[in-house]
């Protein structure tokens, strides 16, 4: 916890996956599975050397599917309709989030480095679609996926969104440096302690980074707790 606040927030920005349902239903593990497949299929490689290329791009790039654009000529088209054919059925109506949400002051909105179909699934599985305003996708980020600078800046200038009276909710430590440096109060959600997930060791670092200004487990319990 650092010294931001909520008080002067008009603009709550969240993520997708693995931030508005709870990291152990591994819904993201089916989309990783589908990447490594695309990438197989794509270079022709074995499933082994298709995960040594995915996780490398993935570091480098910013997403996978960012590498495969610029080094092997994928169209972004193809690639997202690929990995997005995944099975939402863990997901369930989410009624408590969508209350905490509902009372949030001003505009709630999500980035994300998914497609805006993939969040419409996600959305309607949760319940949650009439709560938010916008969904700034990979689409409308041109293909250049957080953490990179000039994605941010795209969002903030689309959508009026003033940084210094916004808060931005993520997964992923890395993902909130850019949104810190420009003003706005972050806030990393992390696992469930008592739950077992799919991560990477790098994935759950950061919780204690200088532009990490809040932790949480519990995504509706620290929403309702700033309500009240």
């Amino acid at each position: 916890m650092s010294g931001r606040d909520f008080s002067a927030v008009d603009t709550w920005v969240f993520d997708l996956d693995n931030t508005l349902y709870p990291h152990h239903l591994n819904l993201w593990q089916q989309v990783d599975a589908r990447i490594g497949e695309f990438v197989s299929r794509w270079l022709r490689v074995t499933a082994e050397e298709a995960r040594r290329i995915q996780k490398d791009y993935y570091h480098r790039f910013g997403t996978t599917m960012r590498g495969m654009m610029t080094l092997h000529g994928v169209e972004p088209a193809e690639f997202l309709a690929y990995v997005h054919q995944i099975d939402h059925s863990p997901l369930e109506p989410d009624p408590a989030l969508g209350e905490v949400l509902a009372s949030l002051p001003g505009r709630r909105l999500i980035l994300t480095n998914g497609s805006c179909d993939h969040a419409a699934a996600v959305l309607a599985r949760l319940g949650l679609a009439s709560h938010f305003e916008g969904v700034f996708d990979i689409l409308a980020a041109d293909f250049e996926p957080k953490p990179a600078a000039q994605t941010y800046r795209k969002f903030l200038a689309d959508h009026d969104v003033d940084p210094r009276r916004a808060a931005m909710f993520e997964d992923l430590a890395r993902n909130l440096v850019i949104p810190h440096e420009v003003g706005m109060t972050t806030v990393l959600v992390v696992p469930d302690a008592g739950r077992e997930v799919v991560r990477e060791e790098w994935e759950m670092e950061g919780r204690d980074a200088a532009h990490v200004d809040y932790v949480t487990s519990e995504l509706t319990r620290f929403l309702a707790r700033l309500i009240r």
